[in-house]
């Protein structure tokens, strides 16, 4: 097995039954400790925030969530929710808020399906159903169009297969504008291994990358799906720190993506994650969330991250 690769690890010594107390007296009372609760639940896996969850009901009679949201608020609340939430139930929340919220938010839709593995991919359609009592794919086609639609369909079936060497020439052959239909059926069917010889294959036969190609012939929300799958299959933590850094680039700072990120990313590969960062802009993640975060969410981010480069 290759080694974990996450900066949220489960907490060594560990007792449910201590750290639910620990919440409660943080809430009791005049104020609320909110460094307390920080520090509790940014150091404990969401394994152990579920047992928590479940030792503070056994203790107290109430929910910890409903809990900690009537204590809290603003982006720090948001994410101290969001930290509670499993992992898979958290994409499902993400995608359902993304189509049914006004408008489709195509980023989280593109963030998500682009990103997650076909293992995951299953079990987020298996809780979308269950816990939004509707189908992720109906809801997608129902909120989407044309060729974005598509892919995004594809995605969604979570069978990318590894094809045979012959192939991969033949995938690599025809120019990107000229058959988006079978590029869309490359991008969302093969493996990333296959994907990534495609792709080199596509630059020894027409002397560009295929991201400048899909740059010049697509628009729009399909054009950023693309681009997203192909950096995904070049590499899932290099596409990462690059949504982090354009999440942290501009005039202001687009704080759900970056919550997003750092807390889903958390126990799956936040220190490849780091690693890609530093390399690709020569500046730790570490201080690059400091300097662009503050108060309770900017301290919830940075034991998230933990750890500068």
């Amino acid at each position: 097995m290759a080694s974990y690769r996450g900066s949220v690890k489960d907490f060594v010594h560990f007792n449910a039954k201590q750290d639910a107390e620990l919440l409660h007296k943080a809430m009791k009372g005049i104020g609320t400790d909110e460094d307390a609760i920080l520090m509790v639940l940014s150091s404990r896996s969401n394994n152990q925030r579920q047992e928590i969850k479940a030792a503070y009901k056994k203790a107290y009679g109430k929910d910890l969530v409903t809990a900690l949201k009537s204590e809290l608020g603003g982006l720090f609340e948001s994410l101290i929710v969001a930290l509670m939430t499993p992992p898979i139930s958290f994409d499902a929340a993400l995608l359902n808020k993304a189509i049914k919220g006004a408008g489709t938010d195509d980023d989280v839709l593109i963030e998500v399906l682009a990103s997650r593995t076909c293992a995951q991919i299953k079990e987020i359609v298996k809780v979308y159903k269950k816990e939004c009592s509707s189908k992720l794919e109906k809801d997608i086609v129902g909120d989407t169009s044309g060729y974005f639609q598509k892919l995004l369909v594809i995605l969604l079936q979570g069978n990318r297969e590894d094809a045979d060497e012959d192939s991969v020439e033949k995938d690599a052959e025809g120019k990107v504008g000229t058959d988006e239909e079978k590029l869309i059926n490359i991008l969302g069917n093969r493996t990333h291994e296959h994907l990534r010889l495609v792709f080199d294959a596509y630059k020894r036969l027409y002397g560009v990358d295929i991201e400048e190609s899909i740059e010049g012939e697509t628009t729009g929300n399909l054009e950023n799906l693309m681009l997203a799958v192909v950096k995904c299959a070049k590499s899932v933590p290099g596409y990462f720190a690059e949504c982090l850094k354009n999440s942290m680039r501009r005039a202001g700072t687009d704080d759900k993506t970056l919550m997003r990120i750092m807390v889903s990313r958390s126990e799956v590969d936040m220190l490849d994650i780091r690693a890609s960062f530093k390399k690709m802009y020569g500046v730790s993640l570490y201080t690059t969330i400091q300097e662009d975060t503050d108060g309770d969410f900017g301290k919830a981010l940075l034991y998230l991250c933990g750890g500068n480069d």
